[in-house]
């Protein structure tokens, strides 16, 4: 019984429908999936009757983009009402600064003498939460670029003609979001941030887990924020990061986190609902 719980569809980055991502899942043997699109939550129901009608068990999430000292982090939300109003308009929010951003880097690289149309770029996102991915895509499938990796090299990586910074919601918002709709709150893939003292500094922000296992972890990392989660309290999770096909070969089930620390997560996600109810805040069960 294992889960994967960082996976991408076609609703953000991801290449994969809702029924490509279960097919996928099952065949790799996992037991549970989440969806983790990036500031959306659009794939969730899709992929929770497809998951509920194959026998899958299935955690509704989304990854959000943030920031805490000029400093990009990634936060998972996990059990989250999907429908929860707050959080509907903060990632609506989200999805807008998404799409006029691939406005500002396509009129870029327009300005570089690439020709590319946001038109191109869109049609291929097809979702509320387009990314650079997207971009890249077009800029290959219009002959601008011979692959993915050569579109990130030249035009869209920091400092590279295509690139624009873009705008995040803070960490501390992120975190009040989460638990006010119900949900749990882990720290992504932390060995990318290369800086663990964020780890402590977020945990003292209420942070509930930590992204322990992730295929960019070395296995020494991986020790390493397993102890660290433990020393600060904190549930431990893992996950592929899988966006289907669109990084060379699939890595979904690559990471298999025991089932166990998914029903560690639920018990922590009905302690909020407790705290919420507390505050009189409403809960709604998924």
């Amino acid at each position: 019984m294992f889960a994967d719980l960082h996976l991408h569809t076609r609703h953000s980055d991801g290449t994969y429908t809702p029924v490509e991502l279960v097919d996928a899942a099952q065949r790799v043997g996992l037991s549970t999936i989440a969806v983790t699109d990036h500031d959306t939550m659009d794939g969730c129901p899709a992929v929770c009757a497809e998951a509920e009608r194959r026998g899958l068990g299935f955690v509704p999430g989304t990854e959000i983009t943030t920031e805490l000292d000029g400093r990009e982090l990634h936060i998972l939300a996990y059990f989250v009402d999907v429908g929860h109003p707050e959080l509907s308009v903060e990632l609506a929010k989200a999805q807008a600064v998404r799409q006029q951003r691939i406005r500002d880097m396509v009129a870029r690289l327009n300005s570089k003498n690439v020709p590319l149309q946001v038109e191109d770029v869109f049609r291929i996102a097809n979702c509320n939460a387009p990314g650079r991915p997207h971009v890249a895509r077009a800029l290959v499938e219009r002959g601008y670029c011979a692959n993915l990796d050569e579109a990130f090299d030249r035009y869209l990586k920091k400092d590279r003609p295509g690139w624009v910074p873009k705008r995040k919601m803070s960490v501390e918002r992120a975190l009040s979001l989460i638990h006010a709709a119900g949900g749990v709150a882990v720290m992504a893939h932390p060995g990318l941030n290369h800086d663990d003292t964020m780890v402590g500094r977020l945990a003292r922000m209420d942070l509930d887990g930590l992204e322990c296992f992730h295929p960019r972890h070395s296995p020494s990392a991986s020790m390493r924020y397993e102890a660290m989660a433990r020393q600060l309290g904190l549930l431990v999770t893992g996950g592929s990061d899988c966006h289907g096909t669109s990084k060379n070969r699939p890595t979904i089930g690559t990471v298999r986190l025991g089932i166990e620390h998914v029903d560690r997560l639920k018990e922590r996600r009905f302690a909020v609902g407790v705290q919420q109810t507390a505050s009189s805040i409403r809960t709604v069960s998924v």
